[in-house]
């Protein structure tokens, strides 16, 4: 037989896979078997932990290529010339979902780009929705855990999940968007990203930009109806990994058009809502997308778990001329992923070659569990043997969110500004189909609540959207028509806002 010689994990050759050394022909096992004691144990650890969040996935490696000139904006090196294309590796999860849960259940879905660019590792972590469910990170591990299982009756829990967001009304926004047919995507290499948070391009001589970037499919996202969905997700669980290395493997390269939403810190100031705020969008009509770069997927992995399981994004990884905004949640991303991945992979989880920078790397961390690469002889201190040289940020920035962040001072002030673009979905986005589909999903969710409770409040959330929307879910549930919640007005909202500037 032709092929690799078969041996044991130091390089020793074995004559038979299945050879196990015995004491006599029926005796016991003996100790010094080292090939099989080596088998078992690699076994008995082959699994890592997954992703308390966005554990099912699937990805492909491909390139970003930048199209236009944007350098007006940022003094990225990766932005700077037209046509310069850079090694891009993306992976697409479902939200709630465990490892070996469906593909096309209805969840957000995340779409994390790792883009090895000369000066480091620049991650877009997105998802495939441009708000989310909170504006509270402190909210995050309450959501999170109503979305799993109970820990009582270790079952999905209707009741947790419509009790959570009938308590926080400023998920509205998310949940038109989560039961509507958008919130079943047609696998997962046919919908859009979008960064979500607000993040700032930053010029060398420290002016910036508000930006939020969008990638938007080429040819249009594609949804699924939840009958469709539903009926994929018992025949076949893994129809977005499947679909999408299929059309790599045949040569249909999924493509997305890569745009930015530019404002500046005045238009900020005036803006009607809170740019920190994820649960809002920037109407496409005052912020114009404005196209930068197309990214593209062309191969798919030799190995998943080395390749994507292991892969490991974080919105912290960015480079000269990105920068965070104090957008909370986005702040609170910038520690928590990179904490999961220690937890994950181990603290040289950026050693592993999916995860390792283009980029050269010199620093002062050494050792640690599985050290790849511990930067040989150099001194693991700032030494004047030996120096390492430093380059400063071309730019210092002052800080401005400061002036259009005071609604954040209450992350749960719910005011009528939280229910204008839900309302503007329901009745100026979605058709008569669309209409009916909504009220189907989620009438055949929020009716398995056994809570008449936690069904009346989360009716009179949908109320503060449309009435005539809350009444077609209650007559769908055989429910009593709710009013709607009182709230404060826009414009006291606004004042409120403007006051906590001022102070």
């Amino acid at each position: 037989m032709s092929g690799p010689l078969y041996t044991t994990s130091t390089g020793a050759p074995v004559l038979e896979p299945y050879a196990v050394q015995k004491l006599g022909f029926t005796g016991p096992l003996l100790l010094q078997d080292f090939h099989h004691i080596d088998l078992i144990a690699h076994f008995d650890r082959e699994r890592i932990p997954e992703r308390v969040v966005h554990a099912k996935g699937a990805g492909a490696h491909g390139y970003f290529e930048v199209t236009h000139d944007i350098s007006d904006l940022s003094c990225a090196g990766l932005f700077k010339k037209v046509g310069t294309q850079t090694p891009a590796t993306v992976r697409f999860s479902t939200v709630g979902g465990e490892s070996g849960s469906a593909d096309t259940a209805r969840d957000p879905r995340g779409f994390a780009i790792k883009l090895k660019t000369e000066e480091g590792n620049l991650d877009w972590v997105f998802n495939n929705t441009p708000i989310f469910l909170l504006r509270d990170p402190s909210k995050f591990p309450h959501f999170i855990h109503t979305q799993k299982r109970n820990p009582h009756t270790h079952l999905k829990d209707a009741d947790m999940f419509w009790d959570y967001l009938s308590l926080n009304p400023e998920s509205i926004h998310q949940v038109m968007i989560l039961f509507s047919d958008r919130g079943t995507p047609d696998g997962f290499h046919h919908m859009h990203g979008y960064s979500g948070h607000t993040f700032k391009f930053v010029q060398s001589d420290g002016n910036y930009t508000y930006v939020q970037i969008h990638l938007r499919k080429e040819g249009g996202f594609k949804t699924l109806d939840n009958a469709t969905a539903t009926k994929l997700a018992g025949e076949n669980p893994d129809y977005g990994l499947q679909t999408m290395h299929e059309d790599i493997d045949n040569g249909k390269f999924p493509t997305w058009t890569a745009y930015v939403q530019t404002m500046t810190p005045q238009q900020a100031e005036a803006f009607r809502y809170n740019i920190l705020d994820l649960t809002k969008v920037w109407p496409h009509a005052e912020f114009p997308l404005r196209p930068f770069g197309k990214l593209v997927l062309n191969k798919n992995p030799e190995n998943y778990f080395a390749e994507i399981e292991q892969a490991a994004f974080s919105p912290s990884h960015t480079v000269t001329g990105i920068e965070p905004s104090t957008d909370p949640v986005l702040q609170s991303r910038l520690f928590s992923y990179p904490d999961t991945h220690r937890h994950r992979l181990g603290v040289n989880y950026g050693q592993l070659p999916v995860n390792r920078p283009i980029a050269p790397v010199a620093n002062f961390q050494r050792d640690g569990f599985m050290a790849f690469e511990n930067q040989g002889s150099r001194p693991n201190y700032q030494s004047s043997l030996e120096p390492l040289a430093y380059k400063e940020k071309p730019y210092n920035i002052q800080q401005h969110e400061i002036w259009v962040g005071g609604a954040n001072t209450d992350l749960s002030f719910i005011s009528e500004l939280d229910f204008e673009q839900p309302r503007a979905l329901w009745q100026k986005v979605f058709d008569d189909t669309q209409k009916a589909h909504f009220v189907s999903n989620v009438a055949g969710h929020l009716g398995s609540v056994k809570s008449d409770k936690v069904k009346a409040r989360q009716l009179s959330v949908f109320a503060s959207v449309d009435q005539d929307l809350s009444d077609r879910i209650a007559n769908a549930i055989s429910h009593a028509s709710v009013q709607p919640l009182k709230v404060a007005a826009a414009a006291d909202a606004i004042k409120f806002r403007n006051r906590a500037t001022l102070a």
